[in-house]
């Protein structure tokens, strides 16, 4: 008796921690659900868009007149919302469209192929449609490998294969056939077009907004580690490891980890009908070649920043007095370059005054590659502290031109798409050239015009 009650409360013990488990597994899964729906409440939208999509087709089994038009079929229209609707409207109407086009026709060729298979006979009929089969499944396959196929009709190529080989190899007969097709492709259209007015009518999620979005966000990344840079590297080690600020060093390495979205962003984009600011056959590839050099030059300071981390970096103070001027104006203004970019961008304006800011990044540039010529400065220092110094100078000097291309990007991204001019702009423009022309003017009598002529050069 003493056993059973015991055993008794031992199985009631493991039923309470087992719930007690269960318990926080739910309120965990819970908070995860909770936190990433915070994250982006989209999510929480194309779930629900999901849902009305699919009670909106289901109708097609429910209702009896339209049920009895497609029969099973029907059910393809529920395979089809399932496949086809994505976060994207451009990624829903890519692959919406290549589904339902690619069903039409491999349809059609897979009906054709059957037909004449059956046209040889008993025993040819197997051989007939097994060439066929293998010559459409390699012809498709293969054309899956070109590159700009695969980033836009891949999934079509994929359904096209499926559909031909089911179609060609069904035992139907002709009429049968082709009255199944009839039945699947409408289906599938209705599908589609469900599909595509849900995601457009009801709170559109745009590819092409968010490429727009993340390009700029990518840029404002790297002017926030030059706003940083220039400050932390003249700072002593001491100083460095007593007061780490690691706010201008952590955004750039998302770039470097996350490369490859605007590839995908874009080829979803190019599905995209005009919306908003971005109208019919918007340059949504010269996204692509500013994400592109965004990425070479977040390389660069990558770069940057492992000599700034180097325990065993110290710069004596004859070096610090030559280059901290040139090597701080360039960090501070290709900041400050990148800066108008992004709101060049996000307010689809024309760039202007980030080319001030450019002019003034490349003069520092050449001010320090003058400081690195210096015969001065080679011949009283000691090589092993001078070297890391030339070589931060150095991919400061790169990362001026990665961003001088940056910007000439970005300026043709204006042209091509057509952004407004922004009067501020122009206006701090003129006032620049004119001081510079005036500055000019002044020395112009002077012997030293060589050190004055290094910023009006690069305009």
């Amino acid at each position: 008796m003493e056993m059973g009650s015991d055993e008794k409360v031992g199985v009631m013990r493991r039923g309470i921690l087992w719930l007690k488990g269960l318990v926080g597994k739910l309120v965990e899964v819970g908070s995860k659900t909770k936190a990433l729906g915070k994250d982006d409440p989209r999510r929480v939208i194309h779930a629900l868009k999901l849902g009305l999509t699919l009670t909106i087709v289901s109708i097609l089994y429910y209702y009896k007149p339209l049920y009895e038009s497609f029969g099973v079929s029907a059910m393809w229209a529920v395979m089809t919302v399932v496949v086809v609707f994505e976060f994207s409207v451009g990624a829903t109407l890519g692959k919406g469209l290549n589904r339902a086009f690619a069903t039409l026709i491999a349809g059609g060729l897979g009906a054709g192929a059957h037909h004449l298979a059956a046209l040889s006979g008993h025993v040819g009929q197997p051989i007939i449609t097994s060439i066929f089969v293998f010559l459409i499944a390699c012809t498709l396959t293969f054309m899956r490998f070109f590159p700009s196929i695969k980033a836009k009709y891949d999934y079509g190529m994929m359904i096209s294969i499926l559909t031909f080989s089911l179609v060609s190899i069904s035992g139907l007969r002709d009429e049968e056939i082709f009255l199944l097709l009839q039945k699947r492709v409408s289906t599938i259209f209705v599908g589609v077009c469900v599909c595509v007015v849900i995601s457009i009518s009801i709170s559109p999620f745009w590819a092409g907004e968010d490429l727009h979005n993340r390009i700029a966000l990518n840029i404002e990344k790297l002017a926030l580690f030059f706003e940083g840079y220039g400050s932390e590297y003249f700072r002593t080690l001491q100083d460095r490891e007593a007061n780490k600020d690691e706010k201008f060093i952590q955004p750039y390495k998302s770039i470097l980890e996350s490369s490859g979205i605007e590839d995908t962003l874009y080829n979803f984009a190019r599905w995209e009908p005009g919306h908003g600011c971005f109208q019919f056959r918007h340059p949504w590839k010269q996204y692509l070649k500013i994400g592109a050099l965004t990425y070479q030059c977040a390389f660069r300071i990558d770069a940057l920043q492992r000599n700034l981390s180097s325990s065993n970096f110290q710069l004596s103070q004859e070096i610090r007095t030559e280059i901290q001027e040139p090597c701080m104006e360039m960090s501070v203004e290709s900041g400050k370059a990148l800066r108008q970019l992004v709101s060049s961008i996000r307010e689809m304006t024309q760039p202007t005054q980030a080319e001030i800011h450019t002019h003034k990044s490349k003069a520092a540039a050449k001010k320090l590659k003058a400081s690195l010529r210096s015969s001065s400065l080679w011949e009283n220092c000691d090589l092993l502290t001078l070297i890391p110094a030339a070589t931060v100078g150095s991919l400061l000097i790169d990362i001026v031109d990665c961003t001088e291309k940056i910007a000439e990007a970005v300026q043709e991204l204006a042209c091509l798409a057509h952004f407004k001019s922004s009067k501020v702009g122009v206006v701090a423009l003129e006032k620049s050239e004119a001081a510079v022309q005036s500055e000019k003017e002044k020395v112009q009598p002077n012997i030293g015009i060589s050190f004055v002529t290094i910023p009006i050069s690069t305009g």
